[in-house]
C-alpha cells in the first residue's frame, strides 16, 4: 500500500492489513513465497503503526473534548473545535477533488453539464452550491499562465463586474517651500479613467468520439492542454492588440502610450527604452521571432547586445519586421506589469460547452472553451510602440 493510501486507513483496516502481512511472512518464512518485497512490508507495518498513534491520538482529544462539555464548559470547548472541524473539512474537500471517483465524475459532467454525482460526491463540501475542479487540473491551469511569458508578467484581479482604474494624464511637480517663504501654488492634477470590461476569450475545437470516450484524467488532460493554451495564447494577442489601440495622446478614458518608428537597428530599442516613463522600471522588447533573428544579427563584441540586456518575449500576432508594411507595429518596448491588467472575475477556470450535433454526420463533437477576461492598457507611456520607417523616407 502507499504511503497516502495507509493515511486513510481506519483503526480496524489497519487491522486486517497486519493480519494479512503476517500471513504472507509466513508463508515467507516456510518458503512457500519467494517473490515478496520482505523490506517493502516492514516499512508498510512501521507507516501503519504511525498511522495508529495518531488515530489514538484524535480519540483522546475528542475524549477529552466530551468530558469538558459533561463538565459544562461546552461555549470554550465548542469555540476549540470550530477551527478543528474546518481543517478536517477542507481537508476532505481536497481528498475528495484528489479521488479517481470525483476526476471521473466531473469529467463526465463536463461532457453533460450534469453536474449532480459532483455534488453527492462532496455533499455538505460544496460551498454555496459550487463544484470545484480537480486538483490536479487547477495546479494544470496554473502552470499555464506561468509558462506564457506574457500573461506571467501582466497584473491580474478578481473582481465581479466592470472595473475602473484611474491614472494621472498630467500633474504639477513638486516644489520646495522656503519658511517663511509665499505658499506653493497648488498641484493641478489632471486624471483618467480605465475601464476594463469583461468578455468570453473562446476557442473551439473538434475531436473525434474516439476522445469522447476517452474517461477521467485522460479526457480532462486532453481539452485542458488544448484548449487552455489556446485561450491563452489568444489572451496574450489581446494585451498586444490592447498596447497598440492605447497608441497616442491620453485621454480621460484612455492611458495613451508612446511610439517611434525605426529600424532594425540598436538605437531603435534605446529610443524606443527612452520613450517610456519613469515609472516602467521592469520593461521588455516583444517582437515576432523573425525580427528576433535580424535584430540579433547585429550582435557583435563590440556593439554588444541589441536588446540593451531586455528579456525579449515572443508574441507572431505582431508582423515581422521584413512582412510589415510601412508604418505598421512590428515590436513593443514597455513594463507589463506596471501597464496592463487582467480582470478574471470567475477567476482562471476554463468552461466548456459541447456541441455533438453540429458535425455529427462527420462523427466530430465541437467543444468550445470559455475564460470570462477584461484586458486594459492601465498606465500612461508604459509601452512604447515601434513602428516600421517609410522605405522611401
Amino acid at each position: 500500500m502507499t504511503l497516502e493510501e495507509i493515511k486513510a486507513l481506519s483503526e480496524d483496516e489497519i487491522k486486517t492489513r497486519k493480519s494479512e502481512i503476517d500471513s504472507i511472512l509466513e508463508k515467507v518464512v516456510s518458503g512457500e513465497d519467494t517473490e515478496t518485497d520482505v523490506d517493502a512490508l516492514n516499512e508498510e507495518v512501521r507507516a501503519m503503526d504511525e498511522r495508529l498513534v495518531e488515530l489514538r491520538k484524535v480519540a483522546e482529544e475528542n475524549k477529552d473534548d466530551l468530558k469538558a462539555v459533561i463538565d459544562g464548559e461546552g461555549v470554550e470547548v465548542r469555540n476549540d473545535l470550530e477551527p478543528k472541524m474546518e481543517a478536517k473539512k477542507m481537508t476532505d474537500v481536497k481528498e475528495i477533488r484528489n479521488s479517481s471517483a470525483y476526476i471521473d465524475a466531473f469529467a463526465e459532467a463536463i461532457k453533460t453539464g450534469d453536474f449532480t454525482e459532483c455534488r453527492s460526491l462532496l455533499t455538505e463540501n460544496a460551498t454555496n452550491g459550487t463544484v470545484v475542479v480537480p486538483t490536479f487540473i487547477e495546479e494544470k491551469i496554473l502552470t499555464a499562465w506561468e509558462k506564457s511569458e506574457i500573461f506571467s508578467r501582466v497584473g491580474k484581479v478578481n473582481y465581479k463586474g466592470n472595473l475602473k482604474i484611474g491614472f494621472e494624464i498630467s500633474g504639477t511637480d513638486a516644489v520646495v517651500h522656503t519658511e517663511g517663504g509665499d505658499a506653493p501654488d497648488e498641484e493641478v492634477l489632471v486624471l483618467g479613467a480605465i475601464e476594463i470590461i469583461p468578455h468570453n476569450i473562446k476557442k473551439w475545437i473538434t475531436v473525434s468520439d474516439e476522445v469522447m470516450s476517452l474517461r477521467g484524467q485522460a479526457f480532462l488532460d486532453y481539452i485542458y492542454d488544448e484548449i487552455t493554451y489556446k485561450i491563452i495564447k489568444k489572451a496574450e494577442n489581446l494585451v498586444i492588440a490592447a498596447i497598440v489601440a492605447a497608441v497616442g495622446s491620453s485621454t480621460s478614458t484612455k492611458a495613451g502610450q508612446a511610439t517611434i518608428s525605426g529600424g532594425v537597428a540598436k538605437t531603435t530599442i534605446l529610443n524606443a527604452i527612452a520613450a517610456t516613463s519613469d515609472e516602467a522600471t521592469d520593461l521588455v522588447v516583444i517582437m515576432n521571432k523573425q525580427t528576433w533573428a535580424a535584430f540579433k544579427a547585429l550582435e557583435t563584441v563590440n556593439d554588444g547586445d541589441p536588446f540593451n540586456g531586455l528579456p525579449v518575449l515572443f508574441n507572431n500576432s505582431l508582423d515581422a519586421y521584413d512582412s510589415a508594411d510601412a508604418d505598421e507595429e512590428y515590436a513593443i518596448v514597455g513594463d507589463l506589469g506596471f501597464g496592463a491588467r487582467i480582470n478574471l472575475p470567475d477567476g482562471n477556470e476554463v468552461k466548456f460547452v459541447f456541441d455533438e450535433k453540429s458535425l455529427a454526420e462527420s462523427d466530430l463533437v465541437k467543444i468550445v472553451g470559455k475564460l470570462y477576461a477584461g484586458i486594459g492598457i492601465v498606465a500612461p507611456n508604459a509601452f512604447c510602440v515601434i513602428t516600421k520607417p517609410d522605405s522611401e523616407g
